[in-house]
């Protein structure tokens, strides 16, 4: 027998208006998720007050204390009772919802605060005497006088006090702690002329400073690459690429990183629209498919991208949290973005992360000397560096005897022989002042050793090769298109009708791909062509697959990827093998085309195509300093 539902009432139920404590808590459950939610929220108001300065302190994890000072506007003693009311705010004045120039607006999140925990908010305005407000489980106090020189203090104690079952879906004191300072850290990287100041005070006394980022001082990019490698390291700053472009009144500033400097996960993706951070799927998919050529599937690239527009074009009232956004036209910020960070890989050339170089010198164990009389390594003495003069008289008595080169053959490295070249004339560029120099030996039958002015190169010949025929292949696919192979007895593929609409709204773009589809009626597709480089094809598979992406990332790259994994395979069986010998003018053309080639610090799958070390870090590792 049937039980009856445990929500239906056997009375007939009755609608109830709910008091204003129980509204106040359930609209705290959907801006504050956690102690990280009132930090934002809290920062975000001393960023839009104007404050150039603001100090954030927590204790464990923000569960018992939150405290955001500031130096900013304040608040007067008569609007402190109308701060704490719902809805009421001084962002905007309600006729236009979508001209918003501040992060806040809606006037939730201090009742919010206030209903679910103990808030007190201090501010004095210029000129005024400073007051005091507090608020507890809903409960509002007087205004009192208090002392304060400027600005706003806002004081969260007890968070979900009022509503202790939120307190067990909390995280350790650890994990809630990096979640406020990742909040920070992105807030600080919105606004580099604002200094941040974290600090955990669990305990009590001072605490300790967790993070700290000083205001910047120079125009947009320099602040903004100062802050950046504050927040995310020197590394990312020295391998970033200055991103700065426009189209149709929407600009795209920030840094990119370099394929080679790529993350084992999305956690170094930072994208901002008119200074808010969000996490936007288009944005995310858009910056995946920028990268797509140059990395891996298990490898994620690193970016701080901001979009600035007319707020009328984007609509950031659709989330609670107001970590998504909607644009008008999404298709033209797509575009945008995957132009402007692929021009941006382009004019990077040949260029690879120094963190490539990093990690081979790390990898390097030189061999200690022990001190004389002793079996512990003591410190090593060099002379100075001998003139060239010396070097070539020792060259000369060094020279082998014949038949060493015999004796040499069991080897896997051999050393090229160096062809006297006539004079150069003035303007003639000497090879090894060319940025990956003048080949000189290759080792292993794979590596190629080149000499340049302050260091030398190791080149991975296959690597490198296998992108330059890459980069080849595409071009001439970009110049003649994707043959398209009609298919005698098209394929229906049943669809949904939502899905149906979705996948004809780029029908387009996949025709250039070589996937012809056309409506079939209801709900069902029909494949006639598919691209002819792919060979046989399980369309039904394809467009169920485009179709993932599509409700995943908002955009497709399944056609285009099979498309250059087969490119990426001819190239890889078409480019010089391991184990081939190399004679030195080969060498020297194959460095002089990466020179050339877009892309090539890099191959097909993100990897390094050669490493660049300096003269300094050869000799800091025979201790030659």
């Amino acid at each position: 027998m049937a039980q009856a539902s445990p929500n239906i009432s056997e009375n007939q139920p009755v609608i109830r208006q709910l008091d204003e404590g129980t509204i106040n808590r359930i609209a705290a459950g959907e801006v504050v998720e956690r102690p990280a939610s009132a930090v934002k929220e809290l920062v975000e108001n001393a960023i839009d007050a104007g404050a150039r300065r603001i100090e954030i302190a927590i204790a464990d994890g923000g569960k018992t204390l939150i405290r955001v000072t500031d130096d900013g506007c304040g608040i007067t003693e008569d609007q402190l009772p109308l701060a704490l009311s719902r809805h009421a705010t001084s962002k905007i004045d309600g006729s236009d919802l979508l001209d918003i120039h501040s992060f806040g607006f809606r006037g939730e999140a201090l009742p919010s605060l206030g209903a679910v925990g103990r808030l007190t908010i201090t501010s004095r305005v210029a000129g005024g005497e400073a007051a005091s407000i507090a608020v507890a489980g809903g409960e509002m106090g007087p205004v009192k006088p208090a002392a304060l020189n400027q600005g706003t203090v806002v004081e969260l104690r007890d968070l979900f006090y009022a509503t202790p079952a939120r307190l067990k879906f909390m995280r350790t004191d650890r994990a809630e702690t990096q979640a406020i300072n990742d909040v920070v850290k992105r807030l600080a990287m919105a606004e580099p002329f604002i200094g941040f100041t974290l600090r955990d005070v669990s305990g009590g006394g001072e605490g300790r400073v967790t993070f700290r980022a000083e205001p910047e001082s120079g125009d947009l990019f320099d602040a903004l690459h100062g802050r950046l490698a504050r927040v995310l390291g020197a590394e990312f700053a020295e391998n970033a690429l200055k991103i700065d472009a426009e189209r149709d009144e929407f600009m795209l500033t920030g840094y990119a990183a370099l394929p080679t400097y790529s993350r084992g996960s999305a956690v170094a993706q930072f994208l901002f629209v008119n200074g808010r951070p969000v996490k936007d799927k288009l944005l995310i998919g858009a910056l995946r498919g920028a990268y797509f050529d140059f990395l891996s599937r298990d490898r994620h690239p690193a970016a701080a991208l901001f979009i600035e527009c007319d707020p009328h074009k984007v609509d950031v009232n659709v989330h609670p949290a107001k970590s998504e956004v909607r644009f008008r036209d999404p298709g033209m910020v797509r575009g945008l973005i995957v132009s402007a960070l692929r021009h941006a890989l382009a004019e990077a050339g040949h260029r690879a992360s120094t963190t490539v170089a990093g990690a081979t010198l790390g990898a390097f164990r030189p061999e200690p000397v022990p001190q004389q009389g002793t079996a512990t390594p003591g410190r090593i003495y060099q002379m100075d560096r001998p003139s060239q003069q010396a070097i070539s008289q020792s060259y000369r008595a060094q020279a082998p005897e014949p038949g060493f080169a015999e004796f040499g053959q069991s080897y896997s490295a051999r050393v090229e022989e160096v062809i006297e070249t006539p004079p150069q004339g003035p303007e003639e560029t000497p090879v090894e002042a060319l940025p990956l120099g003048a080949a000189r030996a290759q080792v292993h039958e794979n590596y190629i050793i080149a000499q340049t002015e302050t260091g030398m190169v190791i080149v991975d010949q296959h690597a490198a090769h296998e992108r330059l025929v890459y980069e080849k292949l595409k071009h001439q696919m970009a110049e003649n298109g994707v043959a398209a192979q009609a298919l005698l007895i098209p394929e229906i593929v049943e669809l949904s009708e939502g899905d149906c609409a979705r996948i004809m709204e780029i029908a387009d773009d996949l025709q250039k791909l070589g996937l012809g589809i056309e409506a079939f009626g209801g709900g069902a597709v029909a494949v006639r062509e598919t691209p002819a480089i792919l060979g046989e094809v399980n369309a039904r598979a394809m467009v169920l697959d485009i179709l993932d992406e599509l409700a995943d990332l908002g955009d497709s790259q399944t056609v285009q990827a099979r498309i250059e994994a087969i490119l990426s395979r001819v190239a890889c069986h078409g480019s010089i093998r391991s184990g081939r010998r190399m004679r030195a003018e080969e060498m020297n053309a194959l460095l002089r085309e990466m020179e050339a080639t877009p892309h090539s610090g890099q191959c097909n799958h993100g990897r390094p195509t050669y490493v660049e070390l300096k003269l300094s870090d050869i000799e800091r590792l025979f201790g030659r300093t």
